[in-house]
């Protein structure tokens, strides 16, 4: 008698994403639903969108609970994915006391959670954490050039802090980390006014207005498409328990701002133009991740094109924005 091959069991658990309700907290949580597992979904609302979960809402493994994870939580869950904290600029320069305090004390009570119910726990850290690097692309083992005193600190910092929490809170009470750096990330669910750049040039080419360049828009990024960052959390989360990270989660294909522009305004059409604005201050010149990590560690890499991408994210923004 021939055998058959045994399926693979997938263990259902119950999986707690903080800023479940964001850009990417939706789409997370999306995907661990997909996976079969029963997932709490926390926001405070302070820029997660309902609109991001409605189709979840009727799920009977979803459920949503409005909290600000700088008060403390206590809930019974298995893994915990921390993406609570504005990632924009617009956004976490609002109000920067309360951005570092998600940060800081956030992952504080986050890991005292994961401490006390045996949970991993995962930190969605940043590529801002190397600030404007003098290192390019950059390798998890560099440090950063961070200002601590400009206006983005508060997040730049926050982020680092977190970091140190996660490790310290690993190697003196043993809690099972992953620390994933995010480098740009973008896709359907971004915030129109969030002030990142690819919201700003496709929401600017749609209303027919001109696409501001800081600079002479000369600044690398590379850009990730949203589904392909996720895959890499979920990755990092189900790695061994010796893989802590940090890891590099981005794409390695670097385009100039003002490609971007050019590449955003052929896409859609139109009579927008680019013009230039001053640069702000401690916008980073490059940033490109090395993913070597990634791919070895988690057999990751990105797949979708920025071409793609692009398209998918401009038919998102026409239905939002009804054009």
């Amino acid at each position: 008698m021939t055998s058959q091959p045994v399926p693979r069991r997938i263990v259902r658990k119950r999986v707690l994403v903080t800023g479940g309700a964001g850009f990417l907290g939706s789409h997370l949580c999306a995907r661990l639903l997909a996976d079969g597992h029963d997932v709490l979904c926390v926001d405070n609302f302070l820029t997660g969108r309902r609109e991001n979960i409605a189709a979840l809402l009727g799920d009977p493994r979803f459920e949503l609970l409005r909290h600000d994870i700088t008060l403390p939580l206590h809930v019974e869950v298995d893994e915990i994915y921390n993406l609570a904290c504005p990632a924009s600029p617009v956004h976490y320069q609002f109000d920067p006391v309360r951005t570092t305090k998600t940060s800081v004390v956030g992952a504080i009570n986050m890991l005292g959670l994961a401490k006390r119910t045996g949970a991993k726990i995962l930190q969605a850290s940043t590529s801002e954490v190397y600030g404007d690097p003098t290192v390019h692309p950059q390798p998890e083992e560099y440090c950063g050039n961070v200002n601590p005193l400009g206006p983005r600190a508060c997040y730049d910092e926050g982020k680092r802090c977190a970091e140190t929490l996660f490790f310290d809170y690993h190697r003196q009470h043993g809690v099972g980390i992953k620390v994933a750096r995010i480098f740009n990330t973008y896709g359907p669910h971004m915030h129109p006014d969030d002030g990142r750049v690819v919201s700003n040039f496709i929401v600017a080419a749609l209303r027919g207005q001109d696409l501001a360049l800081y600079g002479q828009g000369a600044q690398t990024r590379a850009f990730c498409y949203v589904s392909d960052l996720i895959a890499g959390l979920v990755r990092l989360m189900d790695s061994p328990a010796e893989v802590t990270g940090p890891i590099n989660l981005g794409n390695p294909c670097e385009i100039t701002v003002r490609g971007l522009a050019e590449q955003v305004i052929a896409l859609i059409g139109g009579p927008s133009r680019i013009v230039y604005r001053p640069l702000p201050a401690d916008d980073p010149r490059q940033r490109c991740p090395d993913i070597f990590r990634a791919r070895t560690v988690l057999g990751w890499e990105p797949t979708v094109a920025l071409d793609d991408g692009l398209r998918r994210t401009i038919a998102y923004f026409r239905a939002l924005l009804g054009g």
